[in-house]
């Protein structure tokens, strides 16, 4: 499994419309994605999914953006890294794609809708549309946010989210461990015991800590010994001082602030959600997993998340000096985080 700061071909995108995760015909989210595509297909290919009566809408917005096909290919909702293939190369430079099971982050014990058939599909589908051999991993239930991959042998994961019992409760730590590492050609996996506080996940890696390059990561960080995620992202930290990487390196860690202001739902966006039966109900006032780790690497850009908080500029910052090849292309990401997710679980790379 590449590193996302590899060169690839391009991401894969769904568009948004699931009245349970978008407010208010998800008019808010649309303009989002559609301006996280565009400033992705400055430097790659991005494929945009949509259901069959969402497509000619969808071509439309983006009739002017050569490097943004649209690929009718229905789904549950919009989270493309988490039921797309995640892809691995060989040493031609050979692509394949890997079809874990999808289940919606926890099947019937706390999964967040009740159905989700399409998502399933979609890695398949996603193989199929792009000439892409497939392996197919299931059984295995794993979400592509769930998992993060330095080019070189070495994988973050965390317990929380791994060891959920809503993915592969009949398997132990060292067999899912296992079959990480036969799929994706992994020497060394980093067991984080944490994610980000109320990440409806269960605490997806890729919102908490991420590489930036081989033997480097940056970690969710607070100072505020009051926030819950300070004992979270602790110890995380605490692991990661003592692990080396599949080389052998020992990991330098930057810390990335996570917004000082917790970000909440609020009354006005939450009557905008039409919520099927099944599906997780939200609450005002509920505390979003708001992170700035959850960039996506394009190949001549990192799109960064925005809150209209103070430490949106130091985040950006920080960002823009561990990648000095690439422009850092802010985006304000309230819309996306109020349908329960982030920025980087809307993007899959596809080598």
């Amino acid at each position: 499994m590449p590193g996302e700061y590899e060169p690839h071909r391009g991401c894969v995108m769904i568009w948004p419309v699931r009245p349970g995760s978008w407010p208010y015909g998800a008019a808010k989210a649309q303009k989002t994605f559609a301006q996280i595509a565009r400033a992705i297909a400055e430097s790659e290919r991005v494929w945009m999914l949509a259901a069959k009566e969402d497509a000619n809408q969808v071509r439309a917005e983006f009739s002017a953006d050569p490097d943004i096909q649209v690929l009718e290919i229905r789904t549950d909702d919009a989270w493309a890294r988490d039921v797309g293939p995640t892809c691995v190369v060989n040493e031609a430079g050979q692509v394949r794609g890997i079809d874990w099971q999808f289940n919606a982050w926890g099947g019937e014990y706390d999964g967040l809708y009740a159905h989700w058939e399409q998502d399933d599909l979609a890695a398949f589908r996603i193989c199929r549309a792009l000439e892409l051999d497939c392996y197919d991993a299931r059984p295995f239930v794993l979400e592509g946010g769930s998992i993060h991959s330095d080019g070189q042998g070495t994988l973050l994961v965390t317990e929380a989210c791994l060891l959920s019992r809503g993915r592969n409760p009949q398997l132990t730590k060292g067999e899912i461990e296992k079959t990480l590492k036969q799929y994706l050609g992994a020497e060394k996996v980093i067991w984080l015991p944490r994610g980000i506080y109320q990440d409806e996940t269960n605490e997806h890696v890729d919102n908490v800590c991420a590489f930036v390059r081989p033997g480097e990561v940056v970690l969710a960080w607070t100072d505020d010994q009051s926030d819950p995620q300070w004992e979270l992202s602790h110890a995380s930290l605490e692991v990661l001082e003592q692990e080396r990487d599949a080389k052998g390196r020992n990991i330098t860690v930057h810390k990335l602030p996570i917004p000082r202001k917790p970000v909440c739902i609020t009354e006005e966006e939450l009557a905008g959600f039409s919520f099927e039966e099944g599906e997780e109900i939200r609450s005002a006032g509920e505390r979003l997993a708001a992170s700035y780790v959850n960039f996506y690497i394009a190949n001549g850009s990192v799109i960064v998340p925005q809150f209209v908080d103070e430490n949106d500029k130091p985040a950006a910052e920080i960002l823009g000096n561990l990648f000095p090849e690439r422009k850092i292309v802010p985006v304000y990401a309230r819309p996306v985080i109020v349908g329960g997710g982030n920025i980087h679980c809307i993007t899959q790379q596809i080598p």
